[in-house]
């Protein structure tokens, strides 16, 4: 049995945070800025995973752009939470070319890293290879001083440091290394090529003598390239003997549903080859044409997994989760590190006039029914996210971790109380569909 997939016209795909797309053959009046508005809000009306909620008598004259429209929109009238703040940050509208490019090719243009705050210090927490700012020897765990001579400080009280970055395409950063020597480096955006699968984030792990091998795989986001790479990595965890798997998505915020369900395939298609591995639930006036369930389809490289062991952080997401989630009723799954962020949602792809809508239009829950993880998913075995370790190092604290819950099905006890103090860790992101409110924001790159 073959994984479902949801086809509206001639091809429409889910996506978990983004992801494939579809032309609606109606299209909009014209592409003026009046008959963009009046289409975006039509498609809301249509495919709003709560369009219940939302007022009959909106009107386009209320919004600058259908940008504006869409956010203005899901947030004011969409779901709240406790505190009445807006849950769906994700509704959005695009440039189409860049949305094909990011989820087609793992390109965007940026400086080519990810940072968070710890307490004051802006902190870069990864930094892609060949990227202008590995170019410029920017690495994980630097701190940056400056940007431009302004302090980071003064940046963050005013515009916002994201928003800093949206309005310069060449910055001069003043960095301060692990070791307290400090550095200048003027860097330029470009186009940058996510690699999902970074070769030197691939490791088989030695447990000793009578304990099969631990398999780790850092993946950095859900996009169609990763497909090969899958079937190369798990080929070698199966020549090695490989049992329990780690999967590092800790910085990792979502991307195509379709390569999520592909991991799970490799991950519990062995055991559970045509059995449920995720529901897609669509709102009342959609459900009965496009509500599906997909399956476990076992491929030739699929493990036989006993334990899966995810490294999470508040910017694990979306799609990240979706896998999470659907292997929990099957398999012995540890969370390691934090809680992840909470989107049991996704978005489907709409074009026009050469943007994307991407509303919210879908939950996912597992086959047994579980979804609604707003709050996130919670950790098992607390772990601190320590910049000055590279992922997936022998001292990385995550690592430790997974390797005690593989020998000897326990947390190591120096983990019981630890964590990634969430509280003085504010994660930022480079791309602005992938943003969220501030106190729960995902790990891009910027």
């Amino acid at each position: 049995m073959r994984k479902l997939s949801v086809f509206l016209l001639s091809a429409l795909l889910v996506a978990c945070s983004s992801g494939d797309s579809f032309t609606d053959s109606t299209g909009p009046s014209s592409c003026s800025n009046d008959g963009q508005k009046q289409f975006v809000l039509d498609a809301l009306y249509d495919w709003y995973l709560w369009n219940d909620m939302l007022p009959a008598n909106l009107s386009i004259a209320d919004y600058a752009t259908p940008e504006e429209l869409v956010t203005e929109v899901t947030q004011t009238y969409g779901p709240q939470d406790a505190n009445n703040n807006p849950i769906d940050y994700w509704s959005s509208v695009g440039s189409l070319q860049a949305d094909q490019q990011y989820f087609g090719e793992g390109k965007y243009e940026g400086f080519g890293f990810s940072w968070r705050f710890e307490g004051n210090d802006m902190r870069l927490s990864r930094v892609f290879s060949g990227s202008p700012a590995g170019i410029g020897m920017m690495e994980r765990g630097h701190t940056v001083i400056s940007l431009n001579g302004r302090t980071v400080a003064d940046i963050d009280a005013n515009e916002g440091i994201s928003a800093f970055f949206d309005a310069n395409d060449t910055v001069d950063f003043e960095i301060r290394r692990v070791d307290a020597t400090e550095f200048s480096s003027q860097i330029t955006k470009a186009i940058v090529t996510i690699d999902p699968v970074p070769q030197d984030k691939v490791r088989i792990i030695d447990l000793g003598p009578g304990v099969p091998p631990l398999g780790y795989m850092e993946l950095a986001t859900f996009i169609s390239t990763a497909t090969p790479k899958f079937n190369t990595v798990f080929g070698d965890f199966v020549a090695a003997g490989v049992k329990d798997v780690v999967i590092d998505l800790r910085y990792n915020g979502g991307g195509l549903v379709s390569t999520a369900e592909l991991l799970g395939d490799y991950l519990g298609g062995f055991a559970n080859d045509g059995l449920v591995f995720s529901n897609t639930v669509f709102n009342a006036d959609r459900a009965p044409s496009n509500n599906s369930t997909s399956f476990f389809a076992r491929q030739g490289n699929s493990l036989d997994t006993m334990r899966f062991i995810v490294i999470a952080s508040r910017g694990t997401a979306s799609a990240s989760e979706l896998v999470t989630n659907s292997l929990i009723p099957y398999a012995d799954v540890w969370i390691v590190g934090d809680n992840t962020y909470g989107k049991p949602v996704g978005q489907v792809g709409i074009e026009f006039c050469e943007k994307i809508l991407r509303p919210t239009s879908f939950k996912t829950t597992n086959a047994d029914g579980a979804g609604e993880y707003f709050e996130g998913l919670p950790v098992d075995c607390p772990a601190a996210d320590d910049l000055n370790i590279p992922t997936g190092d022998d001292l990385d604290p995550n690592i430790i971790a997974a390797k005690s819950i593989s020998a000897t099905g326990a947390c190591p006890v120096a983990s019981a109380s630890g964590g990634q103090q969430a509280a003085t860790i504010r994660i930022e992101s480079e791309r602005p569909d992938l943003r969220g409110p501030p106190e729960r924001e995902f790990a891009g790159a910027y």
